[in-house]
Parts: structure tokens; C-alpha cells; sequence
């Protein structure tokens, strides 16, 4: 079979079109397990036993991979032929993470124990400038997963009511009664575990006693609240929050030390005055009403960055907070304090924020957060890009409930009370990843003929990595297999590993173009912890985290512990 690709009215291109076959690697290890040609239920079983290594495995787990086979035409009664076998080996029933979707990880501890999935202005469209604020960004984050949703709250042009907006920019505005529908009607339609709402409040009293009685309404029973100091000193644990809708925010005096700090001037006995004066106010508001209301919706209290870069890190032995700073913070204090990052995490929730100079909504590197403890690393999830698939990747974890428990060398501290330092250079290896990629199939399925080269079949390469501490992040790169949609690479590649539990594996198809920027083919991040070892079907998704309905690559995992 030929295909022909036009190069001109009077020229056309012929290639001959090769099948997805099964590379040797996979004919050899059929033989192996086979008999006359065909592979019964046993042999099957003793093959997902002791190379796929599903331990787990019975004649009920096998009946069920043949049952499945029957719908591909590659099965007989006495057992699978080679293609009926290959056809199992790159079938979505063999994929590299649990199949069942289960929540595995214990959800009993505190939440600063586990990752959650977060984002970022969750009501705008696009860009963080002038794009379209809606509820439908928020809709879809929830179902994606999403636990933690971002409102700005602001006053409107008559400050007679509070609107959702991106201040100081020329992004419209939304209805904040239609966002809170929006969570209340699709928290839970994924996931049970609690939803976090942080609301970036800029208001004065009197709108936040509104707030206060919108949120409480509109959320009745499923909103928590603490009324106790149960948790003053511990939050509470997912599986305890099961259903729940927890407000995180700065309480009234904080909101107005913040709003003094930020102001323009630099004398500090003035700005103790206007805190002073801040505070006085409120008080001589009804109190009952205002402060004391607001203040009861909130669950995770949003503390200042008091005493700077300096002491923000110091903590407060009798009370746990949320802090908020940015990617830049962040950055500097990794450099210089990742251990103290780490143990302020082990208590406390840290969350971090998008530079504001990203008006395009792109994202910035999760690891560095996540390797020091941060639980809520802030997204853009309208956004595009390697960073957002990351983030992705790691929370198709624990059945994609949208919390990752964060792995023991974050949570435990050494002999001397010295907590993990992710940049240390002494780390042992732990753990080799090997890696071997087979081939693909499923491009000329899912992509026009002329997708990728107007004149000729595409010029598939890969390129296969890790990214996790700083030591462990590396990649490698297939050579290019040209004018194949069916590539065939059959290259292994070794990662030695000193973190595995912090490590995420991604994989990445271009088309490789020597005269123009190299064209996008698809994309998986995986969480290592959560991979299947042995020959696995691993599906590709496009540039937004859409899973293709045809495209995968064959790859096989083997973990070698050291």
C-alpha cells in the first residue's frame, strides 16, 4: 500500500505505508509464553504475573483481557494469536497507572500532608489583562479535579455590592453568586474530597458582612466551619472534610495590615497609626455582625508575610495558617532556606502564586514547590504548555481525587530535628528507572494526512525525562524515525533515581522539521510513584491535556531498586 502526497500539479510523491507490527522484543516474549502459535488463559496469566507483574492477577483477570480481545477480532477460543496479543499489549485495558480509580493513599492525615490540586484566578478565560471572567473556567477545573478555586473579590462601581474581578486590569467582570452556584453545583461531581475556596478579598467591612451571609446561604450545611480550636493547632484531614467547602482567606485584622503594608508609605510609626485607627474601625462597626461574622467562615486562615523574607518561614508552634507568596519568593527561598521551607510545610499550608508579569496566563515550574513541601501550587489552568501537563501528571494520582499525600522525606525530620534539603548533593540513589520505548501507532488516525508535512509522512522523534529534585531531573532524546506515521524506536534509556516518590516521568513526540520550529505530536506526564512496571500502552494527550483517542506510544517500565 502506497501513500502520495502532491508536491505540485505535475508531481506527487509516493511512500509505501507500513502497519503497527509488533517489534521483535514483543515476538520473542509471545514465543516464549506460547505454544503452536496461540496463547492460552494460563500462559497469559503466568505472563501478566511475571512480566507485567500484576501479582494480583487470576483466571477471572485473564477471562476478562480475552473477553475485551473479542471486540478487535483477534481472539479464538483456544487462546490469542500474536496480533491478538499485541492488540492486548497496546489496549487501554493495559495502561501504565491503576486502572480502577481508586483513592488509595490514607486521607486520614492533617491536610498539610498532601498536594492539592489548585488554581489560579479560576473564573478568567485567558489572559490575566483584558480576557473574559466566567464561570465556566471554574466548572471545568472542578471536573477536571481541581480542589482549590481562586475568586478576587472587589467592590463594584457603586460599592454597593461585591463583584468578581481581576483588579486593576482590564478583565470583565462576574456575578459572585453565579460563581458560588458554579462550585456549589460541581464540587463534588468528581471528587468527595473537600473543595478550598480562596477568596483574594478587597473589601470594606460592610461587603464582607455580605459576603458572609451569600457564602453561608449559598452553601448551608456543606460549608465548614470551625467552631471550636479543635484545629487551631492541626488542620483537619481530607477523609474528616469528605463533602465539605472550606473558606481560606485573611481574617478582617489581617486583611488590614496587609492593606497598611501595602500602601505607599515607608514610615513605620505611621503605618502602626493606620492599623491602629483600621482596627478601631471595625470595632465600632457592630462587631456581632461584621468582623465576627466574616471571621466565622474562615477555616484556613491566610496569615501575613510578617518580618519578610526574613522571618515569614518562623511559624507559630500553637496555630497552623495558610501563607501565600509568589513564584520569585519562592525561588529566592529555595536557594536559601529549602530545609526551612520543607519544615514550615509540615504543619502549615503554603500556597504559591503565579509573577504577576505573566499577563498570558502561562505557568511556572511546580516541582520547586512541591519538592519543598508546598501543598498548593497556584495554576493557570486555562493555560497551555509543559508545566501545566506536569501539574496534570501528578494529579492523575490517588485516583484523581485531587490530593496526593506528600511522601514521608517530606513530613519527617533526621536524628538532629534537620529537615529533607531537596538541593543537597548527597543524596544516594535509590531507585533505576529503565525506560524502553517501542514504537507508536495511532497518528493517522487522529491527524489529517498533511497535519505535519504537506509533501511527506511525518518525522516522529521522542524525547523521554524526569523532573523532580534537582539531582533526579534529566532527559533523553529517540533518534528520528522519517516519513513513518507507524515510528519504531526500540530505545531504552536509564534513570538513576534518589527521590522516585518526588519524581514525575514525561514524554513528549515532535515531528521533526530541519528548516521550521518542530511540530507538536503529543504528550504524557506520569506520576512515578503510581506506574505499572512492565509493557504498557501509554496514551498521548494534546497540547491542553485531552487524552487522543488513537494515539500511544509502547513502553516498557522496570524499577530496580538499588
Amino acid at each position: 500500500m502506497k501513500e502520495s502526497f502532491k508536491v505540485c500539479f505535475c508531481c506527487v510523491r509516493s511512500f509505501k505505508v507500513k502497519t503497527s507490527e509488533p517489534p521483535q522484543e514483543i515476538k520473542k516474549l509471545f514465543d516464549d509464553y506460547s505454544g503452536d502459535g496461540r496463547m492460552s488463559a494460563d500462559e497469559m496469566l503466568r505472563f501478566v504475573i511475571e512480566v507485567q507483574g500484576e501479582k494480583h492477577a487470576d483466571t477471572n483477570y485473564v477471562k476478562d483481557i480475552f473477553h475485551r480481545l473479542k471486540h478487535h477480532g483477534v481472539f479464538h477460543p483456544r487462546g490469542i494469536h500474536l496480533e491478538g496479543f499485541y492488540r492486548y499489549l497496546l489496549s487501554d485495558f493495559n495502561s501504565p497507572l491503576p486502572l480502577s480509580g481508586e483513592v488509595w493513599q490514607d486521607m486520614n492525615q492533617p491536610l498539610s500532608h498532601y498536594f492539592l490540586y489548585t488554581g489560579h484566578n479560576s473564573y478568567l478565560t485567558g489572559n490575566q489583562l483584558n480576557s473574559r471572567s466566567s464561570t465556566e473556567p471554574i466548572v471545568k477545573a472542578l471536573r477536571s479535579g481541581v480542589r482549590v478555586i481562586e475568586l478576587d473579590l472587589w467592590p463594584n462601581s457603586s460599592g454597593t455590592e461585591a463583584e468578581v474581578r481581576h483588579g486593576g486590569t482590564l478583565t470583565s467582570t462576574e456575578d459572585l453568586q453565579k460563581c458560588l452556584n458554579a462550585v456549589k453545583e460541581n464540587a463534588f461531581v468528581v471528587s468527595e474530597y473537600p473543595v478550598v475556596l480562596t477568596l483574594e478579598d478587597h473589601l470594606p467591612p460592610d461587603l464582607q458582612k455580605k459576603v458572609a451571609k451569600m457564602v453561608s446561604k449559598t452553601f448551608g450545611g456543606t460549608l465548614f466551619r470551625c467552631t471550636t480550636d479543635e484545629y487551631t493547632g492541626c488542620f483537619p484531614s481530607p477523609e474528616a472534610l469528605k463533602n465539605k467547602i472550606l473558606i481560606s482567606t485573611k481574617p478582617p485584622k489581617e486583611y488590614l495590615q496587609t492593606q497598611v503594608s501595602l500602601g505607599s508609605t515607608t514610615d513605620e510609626s505611621v503605618k502602626a497609626k493606620k492599623v491602629k485607627d483600621a482596627e478601631e474601625l471595625i470595632q465600632d462597626e457592630d462587631e456581632e455582625t461584621v468582623a465576627i461574622e466574616y471571621r466565622d467562615l474562615i477555616s484556613i486562615h491566610a496569615g501575613n508575610r510578617k518580618g519578610g523574607m526574613k522571618n515569614c518561614l518562623n511559624g507559630d508552634p500553637n496555630r497552623v495558617i495558610r501563607l501565600s507568596m509568589s513564584e520569585q519568593w519562592l525561588e529566592t527561598l529555595a536557594k536559601t532556606r529549602g530545609p526551612d521551607l520543607v519544615k514550615f510545610t509540615q504543619r502549615n499550608i503554603l500556597r504559591i502564586f503565579p509573577k504577576t508579569t505573566r499577563i498570558d496566563s502561562s505557568n511556572y515550574d511546580p516541582l520547586v514547590g512541591w519538592i519543598h513541601g508546598a501543598q498548593m501550587v497556584a495554576f493557570n489552568m486555562q493555560s497551555h504548555g509543559r508545566f501545566l501537563w506536569m501539574m496534570q501528571g501528578m494529579f492523575k494520582a490517588n485516583g484523581g481525587c485531587g490530593y496526593v499525600k506528600k511522601p514521608d522525606v517530606l513530613l519527617s525530620n533526621g536524628p538532629g530535628g534537620e529537615a529533607f534539603d531537596p538541593s543537597s548533593k548527597n543524596l544516594q540513589i535509590k531507585t533505576v528507572l529503565k525506560v524502553k520505548i517501542y514504537n507508536g501507532e495511532g497518528w493517522n488516525m487522529d491527524f489529517s494526512q498533511d497535519h505535519f508535512d504537506r509533501y511527506s509522512p511525518p518525522d516522529f522523534y521522542a524525547r523521554i525525562g524526569i523532573v523532580g529534585i534537582p539531582l533526579d531531573t534529566t532527559s533523553h532524546r529517540t533518534e528520528t524515525d522519517t516519513d513513518e506515521w507507524f515510528p519504531v524506536w526500540d530505545k531504552e534509556f536509564e534513570f538513576p533515581l534518589r527521590v522516585p516518590e518526588l519524581a514525575l516521568l514525561y514524554i513528549i513526540v515532535k515531528d521533526y522539521d530541519s528548516n521550521t520550529q518542530n511540530d507538536f505530536a503529543g504528550q504524557t506526564c506520569l506520576p512515578l510513584s503510581e506506574i505499572r512496571p512492565g509493557i504498557r500502552a501509554v496514551r498521548l494527550h494534546d497540547r491542553a491535556g485531552e487524552v487522543y483517542k488513537h494515539t500511544r506510544l509502547l513502553v516498557r517500565f522496570v524499577l530496580e531498586p538499588r
